[in-house]
């Protein structure tokens, strides 16, 4: 994981490389078809009451993530670019229950197939107003990369 302190002048940038023990195919399925997504798209201990996803470049998509202590966290955004199996590329922004949204990142899903069924993957989201909001950033999609971790393990 990359998440350390932000040169002056530059903006905050995240960037995790992980590597599955599956096939490149499965983890971009996992990114990209709902049936694999309800499983482990949410950091731990949450769950998503809403979602609605077109996955498809041009489309949108909204989840609402509910925190275990109840807080709705909406979150939207559109797919920029799908490349199967080996690049996704989608903005990521926090938006109120009507889907107004302040700020936008783009998070870039790269997959590279390592041979014997392993997959890395190599995860980056930029840019964003501060290093706080890139390290709560960094500690959910490190617990989601636990949830696809656990789910790929369990197939």
């Amino acid at each position: 994981m990359n998440a350390s302190a932000t040169k002056p002048g530059t903006r905050p940038e995240l960037t995790i490389k992980r590597t599955f023990e599956a096939p490149r195919e499965l983890v971009y399925a996992c990114w990209t078809e709902e049936d694999h997504m309800k499983h482990w798209f949410f950091p731990k201990g949450f769950t998503v009451p809403h979602a609605e996803n077109d996955i498809r470049e041009g489309g949108r998509y909204r989840s609402c993530l509910r925190a275990p202590d109840g807080t709705d966290n909406w979150v939207g955004g559109v797919y920029k670019e799908l490349t199967p199996p080996e690049r996704i590329v989608f903005t990521h922004a926090w938006q109120d229950e009507a889907g107004n949204a302040e700020h936008e990142t783009v998070v870039t899903i790269t997959l590279k197939d390592l041979g014997g069924g392993k997959t890395q993957l190599t995860f980056h989201q930029a840019f964003f107003l501060s290093d706080a909001s890139r390290d709560g950033h960094a500690m959910g999609w490190n617990e989601t990369l636990d949830g696809l971790e656990l789910y790929l393990a369990a197939r």
